[in-house]
């Protein structure tokens, strides 16, 4: 493989980026790198998983409109949700967060995802459409937060299988 790494990398096309129409857009930018999509999913973030994902940042003054941005509070419904997708190819992480752009919008590159849709609001959070694995380690920990092990079409990291009684599940009515 050249001797570049295999990585996986979390991917969230944020609430506004779902609001704005932009998932196809987004999605196609995001095929340039020529990664292959191993996990897809929508999900309402709860607020826990939310303070998880976003952790390191706790202590920060804008951590409350964060926790509100990622779970669409403050684009309403239909849109307090996320697409989260796990990618996986050689060099993932750099070449998505390149496509991603800088955190910052208005720092982003025009042709990144951030530049061409990000904004800051008046409140100074950055509505930034895309959230992109910051390195291995941390990518390991976002993908476990956000998928279980069924819901990603390899084995990426070891896993195991449990039995669990009394077990409440939403199933389908026949």
């Amino acid at each position: 493989m050249n001797g570049k790494e295999v990585q996986q990398v979390l991917v969230l096309i944020k609430p506004d980026g779902l609001k704005k129409s932009l998932t196809g857009n987004i999605i196609t930018k995001l095929s340039e790198a020529k990664l292959t999509i191993i996990g897809a999913k929508v999900v309402k973030p709860s607020r826990d998983l939310a303070e998880e994902h976003y952790k390191q940042l706790k202590n920060q003054i804008f951590f409350d409109n964060l926790i509100k941005y990622i779970r669409g509070d403050l684009h309403g419904e239909p849109y307090k949700r996320v697409l989260a997708l796990v990618y996986k190819g050689e060099d993932a992480i750099k070449k998505l967060r390149t496509i991603a752009g800088a955190t910052n919008p208005e720092d982003a590159d025009p042709v990144s995802i951030r530049g061409a849709y990000g904004r800051i609001m008046r409140s100074g959070l950055f509505e930034n459409v895309i959230h992109c694995s910051s390195d291995p380690i941390e990518a390991e920990r976002e993908i476990k937060l956000w998928f279980q092990p069924d819901e990603i079409t390899e084995e990426i990291y070891p896993s195991k299988k449990i039995i669990q009684k009394n077990i409440q599940a939403k199933v389908w009515e026949k």
